[in-house]
């Protein structure tokens, strides 16, 4: 990581200077710097070492989606087609966009999030030359349960893994989703939102973009409105939002949409649940009231199999 990141911020740097003569005085640091993804700015120009042992190919369709004409208006689009390589790492390069204000939480933008996700989801799979992987979501899924299962023993655990356990294989990332397969983000959260210099909102990170369950998509804020950490009139807004541009992962008559949210919203829960327990053990920590109500979450939906209502929903 010592050698990567200056040779990363050199990178942008030097982007940055041939594609808008930018001066040493712009804007410039390290937005992230974690094993998985190692992310630096200079003026206008984000650079982003992607995980360990990402695949070449693989990472070159999802860029290619992203700088189609059919998502100009949902995700950002790269500043070069194909990743470049330096100390063994992929690197993505990319326009920087204004996030959502984390200080101002009574601001999200949950109605223009819908919207995207509605337009993203529409999108044929078809529409782009190089087949998309599945989506990751299920894939994080699992590795979250495998982190928490590989840390110290915790006595929130057990509800997790009961929790996990009646999930069906295919949001455990043990089969493919036998749905309809639509194109998903999978890893949807505020933090994947930017404001463009032009003023709009678009979608960021395809790490984990591919097709799949388009319903992954919601499944976070459903999971946070069902187990009260998000506002009904938050979530209304979401999904009403949803419906009205024509997202296909509820039905679109104002019927109950539960039914279709209900595995992704628990499996979300599940990852949240495990991964928070897992930094507690690593903080030698106990869970804080937020990740105490998710592994309660966890241990009510144990109880009722996820073919039945939600037993957190509102």
């Amino acid at each position: 990581m010592t050698a990567l990141l200056p040779a990363l911020t050199a990178q942008a740097r030097l982007r940055a200077r041939h594609s808008d003569d930018c001066a040493c005085s712009d804007p410039h640091g390290v937005l992230a710097d974690r094993p998985d993804a190692t992310v630096v700015r200079h003026a206008q120009v984000v650079a982003k070492a992607h995980a360990p042992g990402t695949p070449e190919l693989t990472l070159t369709a999802r860029l290619a989606a992203a700088a189609h004409p059919d998502l100009a208006d949902t995700l950002l689009a790269p500043l070069s087609p194909r990743p470049d390589r330096l100390h063994d790492r992929l690197v993505t390069l990319w326009p920087h966009g204004t996030p959502v204000d984390r200080d101002d939480p009574d601001a999200a933008p949950w109605e223009a999030v819908a919207a995207l996700l509605a337009r993203l989801h529409r999108t044929p799979p078809t529409r782009f030359q190089a087949a998309l992987p599945p989506m990751r979501g299920p894939e994080k899924a699992a590795r979250a349960v495998a982190r928490m299962r590989a840390a110290a023993p915790h006595p929130a655990a057990s509800p997790v893994e009961r929790a996990w356990a009646v999930l069906p294989p295919w949001a455990r990332d043990e089969a493919p989703y036998p749905g309809p397969a639509h194109l998903c983000h999978g890893d949807l959260h505020l933090g994947q939102l930017v404001r463009a210099p032009e003023g709009r909102w678009l979608l960021i990170d395809i790490d984990d973009l591919g097709t799949g369950n388009p319903a992954w998509d919601l499944a976070r804020p459903a999971a946070w409105y069902a187990c009260g950490l998000l506002l009904p009139e938050e979530w209304t807004s979401f999904l009403n939002a949803y419906r009205a541009a024509g997202g296909p992962a509820v039905p679109a008559d104002g019927a109950d949409p539960w039914p279709a949210l209900d595995v992704p919203a628990r499996a979300l829960t599940v990852q949240t649940a495990a991964l928070a327990i897992a930094k507690a053990v690593a903080g030698e920590r106990a869970l804080d009231e937020v990740e105490e109500t998710l592994v309660d979450a966890c241990r009510r939906m144990a109880a009722v199999p996820p073919d039945l209502a939600p037993t957190c929903a509102k």
